[in-house]
């Protein structure tokens, strides 16, 4: 029980830069800076997610497309407007949820870690979609 509990609190702890970068600009007003943290912290929380999907000698071709398949546009997505990068960015943090459930060892999960993960691709998903609005409408 004490290895779910470690990993539920550590999770809920990575929420703290999204809500920081959320929380930011309404205190101080936006900037380059909280958008290009925010978004890279993103990427790499992203990479991370995806990175757990692969279970090295557990998996077929299938499984293995599923760990890269979100994090794959990401160097194209470099030279597109920030919104929309952030936009595949919520998007895919749902895509790996989506495939980490569908995986067998998601049954194997506790329920308190499955329920945390659902609340946490939540928060972010929000996350995401309040640094777009303010990467619109910066002032």
């Amino acid at each position: 029980m004490n290895k779910f509990i470690n990993h539920i609190q550590l999770g809920y702890l990575g929420l703290l830069p999204f809500l920081a970068c959320v929380g930011w600009p309404l205190l101080v007003g936006s900037n380059n800076f909280n958008m290009q943290f925010f978004t890279f912290y993103s990427i790499a929380i992203l990479a991370f997610m995806s990175g757990n999907l692969w279970h090295a000698g557990q998996q077929s071709y299938r499984d293995a497309v599923k760990a890269i398949l979100p994090i794959l546009p990401l160097g194209f997505l470099a030279f597109l407007p920030q919104h929309i990068t952030l936009a595949w960015l919520a998007v895919s943090f749902w895509l790996v949820l989506l495939f980490e459930k569908t995986s067998p060892q998601w049954q194997s999960y506790h329920a308190d870690y499955q329920k945390m993960r659902f609340v946490l691709t939540s928060v972010v998903f929000v996350c995401h979609i309040l640094v777009i609005g303010i990467s619109l409408y910066p002032n």
